[in-house]
This record gives structure tokens, C-alpha cells and sequence, in this order.
């Protein structure tokens, strides 16, 4: 007799969060769940609290947001009751971030090549070349033909899409099991984007990392998402296998979003044929 397969619990599991801003609820009632390797696509039009829940899920909500009810579980531990050591020791190496705008987020006074061996020191035992040979290789994948030059430069000194590789870089060098992205492709032109979704997509095939990417790209969630999560005002509007949402969708809102998206591509590209 054929023994049935227990299925595997969820890496992330988001309960009923909802958070509140100065007193104000901006995020409500919101419920996902990814295993691993699986990747889920947050959509909807801006302030609708993607980049909120992110935050929540890493725990670097602002002094003036709380959450005000839910549950984050990582690997069924409630995120949210951890103390800031054990949160220090898991962002990272089990869950990292690659944020929106990544120059803020870099010193402006240190070298690209010195924050990035200070990350990997912080977690495993590594030596400078190390650190160095391994972030050419990696920013070589994402586009950049002279990686020494750019591990050299400060961050004032790099455009917006060279500091988004540069963060991209930082928080795939450690292979967390969770990876956070918001907008991870929003400042890169159309190669480096096809360039950084391939290297997404190999370290997810690599490591079986899991991950919640947010976008304004449609192009982006159908090229790399297994689930859709689509957004409005800070409310789940509608989430579910890609297949069901992009092609079938049941709301209003996400057709809406849907027509917009392809409006915009083809209003692009008869400009470029002009």
C-alpha cells in the first residue's frame, strides 16, 4: 500500500496582518504562505501596502507603524515575538532584503567592497579576497563587465541601476531561505532585468530560496512568480496560483490593473517604433 506524502509546512506563513501607521490602518487582514522555493508576486498601484508588508515580514516597520494584530511564522516560529538578537541572527543569512531604493540603504562613506565583506563577516567565516572574488563573479552575472571597479567606487559615485545590483548582490551572496524583494528591477533598463530575473530564478533552482518579490512590472510576475497577491488600499483583493489570477482573474480591480499594464507596453513600444 502506498504510503500518502505529508505536505511540506510553509517556510513564511502570514497571518491576518494588518498594520497601522500613526494610528492609521494602512495594511489589513493580509494572508499568504510560501514553501520552499515558491515565489510570489505582490502587485497593485502605489500605496497600496506592498512595500509595508515587506517591511513587516523583516521587522524594520518605522517607529510610527505597528502592527496591530496578525502573525509572521518563519519556519513556525511568530517573527514577531523574537527578541532583536535572534532577529539579528536570521536577517541575512535566512532572510534577506533587497530594497527599493538601495542607495539609501548603502553608506555613503564606505566602499561597496567593505559593506559587502562586512555582511558576509557578520555570518560565516570569510576572508576579503573571498568576499571580493565572489562578489565579481555574482555582479559579472548581473550585468557588470568591471565588477573590481564597482566594488571599489563609493555609492555616490554609482547611477541607480548600478546601486540596485549592488544591493541585489549583498543579498543573494548569503543564499537566505527567504528573500524579500521590493522592486528589485524598477531601476534597471529591459537586458538587466531579464539578467537579474535569470539570476533570481537560478538561485531559487540552486538553494530552493522562497520569495516575495513586489512589482508595478506584470511582465516581471509572469516571468518569475509561482502565486499573485494583488493589493488595493492596503486589502488583499486577490491571491492565488498565477495561471488563475493573470489569466483568470475573478475582481474588477485586477482586470483593471491587467489592461493597464498592457495599455502602457504597447503605448511603449509604438513609440519605439516610431
Amino acid at each position: 500500500m502506498r504510503r500518502e506524502e505529508t505536505p511540506s509546512p510553509p517556510l513564511l506563513e502570514v497571518r491576518e496582518l494588518t498594520v497601522a501607521c500613526q494610528g492609521k490602518t494602512v495594511v489589513r487582514d493580509i494572508c499568504f504562505s510560501l514553501k520552499k522555493g515558491e515565489i510570489l508576486g505582490i502587485v497593485g498601484e502605489s500605496g497600496s501596502g506592498k512595500s509595508t508588508i515587506l517591511k513587516a515580514v523583516m521587522g524594520i516597520l518605522g517607529e510610527e507603524y505597528t502592527i496591530t494584530k496578525g502573525e509572521i511564522l518563519y519556519k513556525g516560529n511568530n517573527l514577531l515575538e523574537l527578541s532583536r538578537r535572534e532577529k539579528r541572527k536570521i536577517s541575512g543569512p535566512e532572510i534577506g532584503m533587497i530594497f527599493q531604493d538601495t542607495k539609501a540603504s548603502l553608506c555613503p562613506v564606505r566602499r561597496v567592497e567593505s559593506q559587502i565583506y562586512e555582511a558576509l563577516a557578520e555570518h560565516e567565516t570569510v576572508t576579503k579576497k573571498e568576499a571580493r572574488n565572489r562578489a565579481e563573479l555574482l555582479l559579472k552575472k548581473l550585468g557588470f563587465a568591471e565588477g573590481e571597479r564597482v566594488l571599489k567606487s563609493y555609492p555616490f559615485e554609482l547611477s541607480g541601476g548600478m546601486s540596485q545590483r549592488v544591493g541585489i548582490c549583498m543579498a543573494m551572496l548569503l543564499s537566505p531561505a527567504l528573500l524579500l524583494a521590493d522592486e528589485p528591477t524598477s531601476a534597471l533598463d529591459v537586458t538587466v532585468q531579464k539578467q537579474v530575473v535569470e539570476k533570481l530564478l537560478e538561485l531559487r533552482k540552486e538553494e530552493g530560496t522562497a520569495m516575495a518579490v513586489v512589482t508595478h512590472n506584470i511582465g516581471v510576475v509572469r516571468a518569475i512568480a509561482d502565486q499573485v497577491l494583488v493589493l488595493k488600499e492596503g486589502c488583499m483583493v486577490e491571491y492565488g496560483r498565477l495561471e488563475e489570477v493573470l489569466e483568470h482573474p475573478k475582481e474588477a480591480y485586477t482586470r483593471q490593473l491587467l489592461s493597464s499594464a498592457l495599455t502602457l507596453r504597447r503605448a511603449k513600444e509604438e513609440g519605439e517604433g516610431r
